[in-house]
Parts: structure tokens; sequence; C-alpha cells
């Protein structure tokens, strides 16, 4: 029995990493995991390819049903994060953007846009220990802001200049995004 586990552990642990895939249980936590292995800074677009958000108007309303706008805050330097609770990539980057929402959220407006149930976006919050502003979308997103990616995160500069278009996982509180944000806020 020991040679066989000797000469087929490699076919064994396939097996048992394929079953932990299928899992519902255990996928997402695994998914979460590679996702936060691969996620890096992400890049600002340069300066000749940044698109101007001129159409700011976004209906939304924050998980206790009152009812904003994303033009309420043109003019500010905005973070934008389309995302859902059951997108590995989304839970992925979050930590990453809950300590970044912790060191700017006093001078960056913030927006975690969802079309997910108050409810459940509340026990996700909760269970997680997460306090950034959410959203849900009431209607469409500006054309400049139209994703069907999850996550899809947008840093926009107070001038309307899409400065970062990430799709998919990022570490959005690294060394790069917290210069860019300085930089932003100097202008």
């Amino acid at each position: 029995m020991n040679a066989f586990f000797k000469k087929n552990w490699s076919n064994l642990l396939f097996v048992i990493i394929f079953v932990l895939l299928l899992v519902p249980q255990t996928r997402m936590p695994i998914q979460v995991f590679i996702q936060r292995l691969m996620s890096f800074s992400p890049s600002e677009i340069s300066k000749n390819d940044q698109l101007l958000l001129h159409d700011y108007n976004w209906s939304l309303s924050n998980l206790k049903g009152a009812s904003t706008n994303l033009k309420n805050n043109e003019g500010n330097i905005l973070l934008i994060n389309k995302w859902a609770t059951w997108c590995p990539p989304c839970v992925a980057e979050m930590p990453s953007l809950q300590k970044l929402y912790n060191a700017y959220g006093d001078k960056v407006s913030f927006y975690f846009i969802t079309d997910e149930a108050p409810e459940k976006l509340n026990a996700f919050m909760l269970k997680n220990g997460y306090d950034f502003p959410v959203y849900i979308s009431r209607s469409s997103a500006p054309k400049k802001l139209n994703s069907n990616s999850l996550p899809t995160t947008y840093l926009i500069g107070k001038d309307g200049a899409i400065v970062i278009q990430k799709v998919g996982a990022a570490d959005w509180n690294s060394n790069s995004v917290h210069e860019t944000l300085d930089r932003l806020m100097e202008l």
C-alpha cells in the first residue's frame, strides 16, 4: 500500500483538489486564495489614453434604502468598484479595498456598487468586518462605466479622467495606488 501512495501521490493530490473544487463550501475559499496570490497593483492608464467621464448620472441607493446619485460627487476623486458577494475575484480584493478605504475614506468618494439584495450584502459586510459604503444600482451606469465583468474598478480624478480601469482582482492598498491618489489630491 505504501508503494502505491509513493507512486501515485501526485494523482491522488490532483483528485483531492478536484473534489475540493467541486464542493461549493470549499470551492470559494480556494478560488479567493488563488486570486489573492495573483493580485497585483493596478496600473494607471497613460495620459493620452485616459477617457473623460462627462456623464455622472447614476441612480443608487445605500443598504438602508436611501437614494443618491453619483453626480452628487462630480468634481471629487472617485473610486468605483462593481462587485458581488458570489464573485471570488471580488471577494479576494475586498481586504485591500477596505484598507484603502480606511486610509482615504475621508478624501476620496468610494462607491462599492452591486445588484444584490441588501440582506445578503449586510450579512457579508458584518461577517467580514467591512464598513466601506455599498450601493445598489437603480439605473444603468454611465456609458464609460459600463462593464459586464466583475470586479471592475475605476479610479476617476477630479477632472473626470479615468486614471485606472481594472477588470479582475487587484491589490488596491499598494504603494503605487497610494502615490496615484496622493498626486490626484494635489491637482
